[in-house]
């Protein structure tokens, strides 16, 4: 079983409505890959990726004077493509296809080709004979893992085979809907595009006995960069970023190891950086002094089908709101679990904690007889008046009295908890904007919030469900652990209160550390780490107007 990988024909400009010869391979191996790489225009790099263009370096490198690659596009047969490599021997001319892995063994053993590769070669045959104006007899494809040769006859059923690929390939792509996921579920563990596909979570919506196995990267090591420092500079140098601080050396970082760029305050970005990041799909995001979302770096120019069904999917009222449950139910789920971990860790009289636990569940339980998103919003609010009231009673006592809490308050933060919820949730919003456009979803386009200045309403709906594990629980732990210097980590102006330079590279750290570790998630089943489920859950939302649906809003508190 070979992946399809990105090769050179997808750097080649078409000449007409002509189809890559890797996108024929993709559509013989799964309809839905082929569907995802050419009609939603997604591509990912793995490792498998590279190590086959690594073998394709290498043999060019051995090659000699009797082999030529070749590249040719045909607008009649409507294919175009890069042929490995040409052979001409005793006045015939052979295409070669060469393979990272093992071919296929039939039922006696004997080595044939996969399907997809024997269409790909069969391609690349049809290709030379209208180019050339030649009779080619058979292509061959090196398989070098078990370093196999298999010929593969070029005959009129092989042309024939080809013609009906094309053509049914062009009917799927003038499709609006994805295809479902194969019933191989072996071919999915081989593909670059699963943690894209999710095919097992799609077949785990479809039947709820599945077990998946985990195709979704199990983390994102790549570093988050804040520029904390007002005045200073992000440009590029070959393949690094720059970073030029006010009175101290340029700090260079190989963009490999970069997800985000963040710049808060005063620190400024060149052009050619803009450029690289968004190129090489680095996020970039700003945060104001005061600890502020301000926005995000929007470099997408594909995907415009799925944000159509996104248009389609969260135009229908009754779809929305049948979302907008899942989120409030989930957050204050959420919300609730945590005032129950808190009173089981709680010394002495536990009454308060007790009667808004139970009155949460009472309100909860409204949730899904709501029948409006106005109403609704009474419900969150409710909700949240019943959680925030609580807060504090979570807190250690012999934590200091300028940490306690006494309600949520914003715009500006009148105290110092309110000051660390703030920039948490400013923090969580970029993150969340991060994955929306990482995914390829619009932003604006939301079914719960309401358009605001602050951010867009998707962004707005889905950091709900992170608001308590990524920025209400570590800010809780932190002041449990006495992790600030009341002086020092914040600057009180009046009645406004901010986290301080130390504070807020503090906050920054508590909560990096905190999105690095690991959560089961409790229908799937596997572990992640929370930033790749940020992603993940987007990528779930997804397929709730996909067919697919069921998974998503189940990130609750234990």
């Amino acid at each position: 079983m070979q992946t399809t990988d990105l090769d050179l024909e997808t750097l080649a400009e078409p000449m007409g409505d002509t189809m890559r010869v890797s996108a024929l391979h993709a559509f013989a191996y799964c309809p839905r890959l082929f569907y995802l790489e050419e009609v939603e225009e997604l591509y990912t790099q793995d490792a498998a990726v590279f190590a086959g263009r690594r073998l394709h370096e290498e043999i060019d490198k051995k090659e000699d004077e009797e082999w030529e690659d070749l590249y040719l596009e045909d607008e009649h047969l409507g294919l175009r493509g890069r042929v490995d490599a040409l052979r001409t021997r005793d006045g015939q001319t052979i295409p070669y296809e060469h393979k990272r892995g093992r071919c296929y063994r039939d039922e006696k053993k004997q080595p044939q080709a996969w399907d997809s590769d024997r269409l790909q070669i069969l391609a690349y045959c049809c290709l030379i004979e209208a180019a050339l104006g030649i009779t080619v007899p058979e292509g061959r494809i090196r398989y070098h893992a078990d370093n196999v040769l298999v010929h593969v006859p070029f005959d009129e059923t092989g042309r024939q085979w080809v013609k009906d690929s094309i053509r049914q390939a062009r009917e799927l792509r003038k499709s609006p809907y994805r295809p479902a996921v194969i019933d191989n579920e072996h071919l999915c563990s081989r593909c670059s595009l699963s943690p894209v596909c999710l095919p097992e979570e799609a077949r785990l919506a479809h039947n709820k006995e599945w077990h998946p196995v985990r195709l979704f990267p199990v983390d994102d090591e790549r570093e988050v960069i804040h520029v904390l420092e007002p005045g200073t500079r992000v440009g590029r140098t070959g393949e690094q970023l720059k970073i030029s601080r006010p009175n101290q050396p340029d700090e260079k970082i190989a963009i490999g190891q970069v997800s985000q760029v963040v710049l808060h305050s005063f620190s400024q970005i060149s052009t050619q950086a803009v450029h690289f990041l968004a190129y090489k799909e680095v996020g970039i995001h700003f945060v104001s002094g005061g600890g502020r979302y301000i926005g995000s770096i929007d470099a997408r120019s594909r995907s415009i089908q799925r944000r159509v069904r996104q248009y389609q999917a969260l135009s229908q009222p009754d779809f929305c709101l049948e979302l907008a449950r899942k989120l409030v139910a989930c957050r204050g789920e959420g919300q609730r679990k945590f005032l129950m971990r808190g009173k089981r860790n709680k010394k002495g009289d536990s009454l308060a904690l007790e009667k808004t636990i139970a009155q949460m569940k009472a309100v909860l339980k409204q949730v899904p007889q709501i029948q409006s998103l106005d109403s609704l919003l009474g419900i969150e609010g409710n909700l949240a008046a019943l959680y925030f009231g609580a807060l504090s009673n979570l807190l250690a006592e012999n934590a200091p009295e300028s940490l306690l809490f006494s309600g949520r308050n914003r715009r500006p933060p009148k105290d110092r908890f309110n000051a660390l919820l703030s920039f948490g949730y400013s923090l969580l919003i970029k993150d969340v904007m991060n994955a929306i456009l990482a995914v390829g979803l619009e932003p604006a386009l939301g079914f719960y919030h309401q358009p605001r200045t602050q951010a867009p309403p998707l962004a707005l709906d889905l950091m709900e469900i992170f608001r308590v594990p990524l920025v209400d629980m570590p800010v809780v732990t932190s002041i449990n652990r006495s992790q600030w210097d009341i002086q020092a980590d914040f600057d009180v102006r009046g009645q406004q209160v901010w986290l301080s330079d130390s504070g807020r590279r503090k906050f920054i750290n508590l909560y990096e550390q905190r999105k690095a570790e690991t959560w089961k998630h409790p229908v799937t089943g596997y572990s992640l780490t929370y930033r790749r489920l940020l992603e993940l859950e987007v990528r779930l939302l997804e397929k709730e107007w996909s067919g697919e649906g069921g998974l998503f809003g189940q990130l609750i508190v234990r």
